[in-house]
């Protein structure tokens, strides 16, 4: 990947201590992240992929400073990000880059209305200007109708939810926007219409983007750099299209051979 980078990792590493079964039992450590090396380039898409347990989330965790690396640097357009630091120390960072979930209805809280929701960062971050009116703007942006402002959650359909959580992430105007399985609660059609927002708020903003995806077809769509992940680490990476045909880890191949496809000749009988 080519500098320079917005975003860069250099020997990320996360261990956690695994519970004492008798006291005088070794304390022991479980390793969800080893020797993690990443440069996101300004501008660019960069899809993570791979199984369930590979250290996808963690590393996005520690990218955020939302966990702390037992070893290994993150630097933010050249700074350095302490986890360590207090939540006010963070705000540059938290200014800078703006995260989607993948359950939009766990991550909304539903006693607050979505104007409170889409405007929390501006107020959390201390955004200067008309902040009502930059909610209006951000729902706009993302296909709801200024309105909704006034209603809650619950009134909305998963992916009318998703689309608020992503104006929520957009709102303070991220240079880095980060998705977390944002697609995979979603149903297929529903999918298409979020992938095709991202594209295009990728677009307009110059939105720099960091999709972790169990999809493939996601991050072939939306990325033009993947990175690979087996057993919390990094196994491949390079351009989406060098990658995704012509992989050079055995790992990867199996990874894309597990994607079902439909026989043509099924497919057209009955």
């Amino acid at each position: 990947m080519t500098d320079p980078a917005l975003l860069r990792a250099r020997g990320l590493t996360r261990r956690y201590r695994s519970p004492k079964n008798s006291l005088f039992e070794r304390r022991s450590f479980t390793t969800a992240l080893e020797g993690a090396d990443l440069d996101v380039s300004e501008g660019s898409a960069v899809g993570i992929i791979g199984e369930s347990g590979s250290g996808k989330s963690t590393l996005v965790r520690l990218l955020l400073a939302l966990d702390r690396p037992t070893e290994g640097t993150v630097e933010f357009d050249g700074r350095a990000v302490n986890a360590a630091s207090s939540a006010r120390e963070l705000h540059w960072l938290r200014r800078q880059t703006g995260i989607v979930f993948q359950d939009p209805y766990a991550s909304l809280d539903p006693r607050m209305s979505v104007g409170r929701v889409v405007g929390e960062s501006l107020w959390a971050l201390g955004i200067p200007g008309d902040r009502r009116a930059r909610v209006r703007e951000v729902l706009g942006d993302v296909g709801l109708e200024a309105d909704m402002a006034d209603r809650f959650p619950h009134e909305f359909s998963g992916g009318q939810r998703q689309r608020i959580a992503l104006a929520r992430a957009l709102a303070h105007r991220p240079r880095l926007l980060i998705g977390d399985e944002p697609l995979s609660a979603l149903d297929v059609t529903v999918r298409a219409q979020i992938l095709e927002l991202l594209t295009d708020l990728r677009a307009r903003h110059g939105l720099t983007l960091l999709m972790v995806s169990h999809d493939i077809g996601v991050v072939q769509n939306l990325c033009n750099e993947v990175v690979v992940m087996k057993d919390g680490r990094i196994i491949e990476e390079g351009p989406t299209e060098k990658v995704l045909l012509q992989p050079q880890a055995a790992y990867t191949r199996r990874l894309l051979a597990s994607i079902p496809t439909i026989d043509p000749g099924v497919a057209g009988r009955g």
